[in-house]
């Protein structure tokens, strides 16, 4: 047995070593891509800001050299008041300004098409980030697993794999659901935060230079940009912790999220109820109301459906059913239990809502075939799990 034990030891110690020799590597690339990203950064906003500023410029040569060609009209026709040199004047001055506004229109193009190209690098450089992080991640996972006590291991091994490989699941979905904000945030209202700031910038000096017109036109479009970005971040609160949940209950939260999936989505959806709708404790709503959150976006994902109905059911016997049906491509269930079994690339979706159901002591159920859409039962006890019945009158 201390042989055995040796040798897990020396295994143990070497992909330690390995991994975390991994780990640096792989925090440089990062390290290295967010300093590549923040060079590129400033140079997209001086990139805009000489754009900003070579824009005006043209608009300023464009109403000079549309001036100076009403001037050399004016001049060429009337013979009287103006001679030959008041002619070519007026023709030199406008062929100066055409030349100008030839050279900054073609600088304007060149900026665009500079500024088009940081803007596509940024983007690449930010799935590289975002690659390395979660890489970074799992590997910190793995790691505190194999630098803990060895007799530890062995014997969460031998008398808790299924609680262990669950744990280390929940704690990558955890670390999943992190990214996934952070990319949300940084995509959206990070992103439009630092262009609004940009912007805001060129109106203050479009003031300064009394264009009050351009500004006021500018001040209106970024009234308008801050009222979608602010919808943005309600959504992305709602996702986190619908706030309904805690003052409405799981019902009038569900309702809504079916009328807003529906929104998004342009699938078809239906919300049913059955039964006395009743208040749960706040543990309960947040479980069923995630595995029905994550119901719908499988069906957006994957299915292809063109309608999906949730029907809840508040069951005499004190359980709560919930019923997620679509009109999708459907799967194969007994090659998707196969998988499952053989622990090989079963969805983890699928999954993951599966277990947790089982947590909550309760039965999790999919009936679907190929071509005939799916659909997921979930029934759950809920025992001390009830608060009170909601009052609908």
């Amino acid at each position: 047995m201390n042989v055995e034990v040796d040798a897990i030891e020396r295994v143990l110690k070497n992909a330690t070593e390995a991994l975390e020799s991994s780990k640096y590597h792989i925090y440089e690339i990062g390290e290295a891509a967010r300093q590549e990203q923040q060079a590129l950064a400033a140079e997209l906003q001086r990139v805009m800001e000489e754009l900003s500023e070579t824009i005006q410029a043209v608009d300023k040569l464009e109403e000079q050299y549309r001036r100076a060609r009403v001037r050399l009209v004016e001049v060429s026709r009337d013979f009287k008041r103006y001679g030959e040199k008041d002619i070519r004047d007026a023709y030199e001055n406008a062929t100066q300004l055409q030349l100008s506004l030839t050279v900054s229109r073609e600088k304007e193009s060149n900026l665009k098409a500079k500024r088009d190209d940081l803007q596509k690098r940024i983007r690449s450089i930010d799935r590289t980030i975002e690659r390395a992080e979660a890489l970074f991640s799992q590997m910190n996972v793995v790691l505190e697993y194999l630098s803990g006590d060895l007799g530890q291991v062995t014997r969460i091994l031998e008398s808790a794999k299924n609680r262990q490989l669950l744990g280390l699941k929940i704690i990558l979905a955890q670390e999943e659901e992190r990214r996934r904000i952070a990319r949300e945030i940084h995509d959206g209202p990070a992103q439009s935060m630092a262009n609004l700031i940009l912007r805001t910038d060129i109106a203050e000096r479009m003031l300064a230079k009394g264009e009050l017109g351009v500004v006021k036109e500018e001040l209106a479009d970024l009234k308008q940009n801050v009222r979608t970005e602010l919808e943005e971040v309600r959504k992305i609160i709602f996702n986190l912790r619908p706030m309904t949940l805690d003052d409405l209950g799981l019902v009038p939260t569900i309702r809504k999220l079916t009328q807003d999936y529906e929104e998004k989505t342009r699938i078809r959806t239906k919300f049913e109820l059955r039964g006395r709708e009743r208040r749960l404790t706040s543990g309960m709503e947040v479980a069923l109301f995630r595995l029905v959150q994550e119901s719908l976006t499988n069906v957006a994902k994957h299915a292809d459906a063109t309608h999906v109905t949730v029907e809840m059911a508040f069951l005499s016997d004190g359980a709560v059913r919930v019923v997620i049906a679509d009109n999708g491509v459907g799967f194969d269930v007994a090659r998707w239990q196969s998988k499952v079994a053989s622990g090989g690339g079963a969805s983890f979706g699928l999954v993951g809502m599966k277990e947790r159901v089982e947590l909550l002591e309760g039965n999790f159920d999919i009936e679907s075939n190929v071509n005939a859409g799916t659909k997921i039962t979930i029934e759950v006890p809920l025992g001390d799990g009830t608060k009170e019945d909601v009052n609908h009158g």
